[in-house]
């Protein structure tokens, strides 16, 4: 359930109620008795924490980025470039 927060336009009281959403609003201050509350706009409640699930979770359709792979050992001298391997991955000549 929602915490709301009133406040009464006629002695200034103040206070925090816990209503349904579907509860009317409430209308009698219960320091003065008048029918002057009225209900204030304040801040949420809570707060988004973690890894930043919104950033990764729904971004290129739930696809996780590959992991990256170390460069193997080079032995003597120049390897063969691998067919189909990206340039900047350490398969191609000019990687070198």
């Amino acid at each position: 359930m929602p915490i709301y927060e009133y406040r009464c336009s006629a002695c200034g009281h103040q206070k925090e109620y816990l209503q349904r959403i579907s509860d009317a609003p409430l209308t009698d201050c219960p320091e003065c008795g008048k029918g002057a509350l009225v209900k204030l706009v304040s801040a949420a409640g809570f707060q988004l924490k973690g890894t930043g699930w919104y950033a990764i979770d729904f971004k290129n359709n739930g696809v996780k980025p590959a992991a990256k792979q170390d460069k193997p050992a080079e032995s003597s001298g120049k390897q063969a470039p691998t067919p189909g391997a990206a340039c900047g991955a350490g398969a191609c000549p000019a990687c070198d």
